[in-house]
């Protein structure tokens, strides 16, 4: 599992004090940034490798501008060519979102998904919860 703690922005905030809503699926992207490295160890875009089939996240309490957050992040599911990322968001000793995202190993030369290669696999392993 992974972990990255972030300290909320004013910016992030609605007009009700509370983290937006669309600020979380960003705060998760941020958490994937280990699992790209697997992928792509330059993070250059050139070089980029993946792509996202899907996103869920799940709001289970309110996040407030106060406090940090830490971001959760394991693969749940490692197939052929794609992976299934969950993640939560805690604030204060609470879960207060959950969400899942679909990454696919992509050849943006043939446009078509490709095996995960051997290597990066066993990465991945590491970091496999059921």
């Amino acid at each position: 599992m992974f972990t990255l703690t972030i300290k909320p922005r004013f910016c992030e905030t609605d007009a009700l004090g509370h983290i937006n809503n669309t600020v979380v699926p960003m705060w998760f992207e941020q958490g994937r940034e280990p699992i790209f490295e697997f992928f792509v160890p330059s993070m250059k875009p050139e070089d980029w490798n993946l792509i996202i089939a899907r996103i869920e996240v799940d709001f289970l309490a309110q996040l407030e501008f106060r406090h940090e957050v830490e971001i959760k992040t394991w693969l749940a599911k490692i197939g052929n060519s794609s992976m299934q990322v969950t993640q939560e968001v805690w604030q204060q000793g609470q879960c207060c979102a959950r969400g899942s995202a679909a990454l696919i190993h992509f050849d943006y030369g043939t446009n078509t998904a490709t095996a995960i290669p051997e290597d990066i696999r066993v990465q991945l392993e590491a970091h496999l919860k059921g």
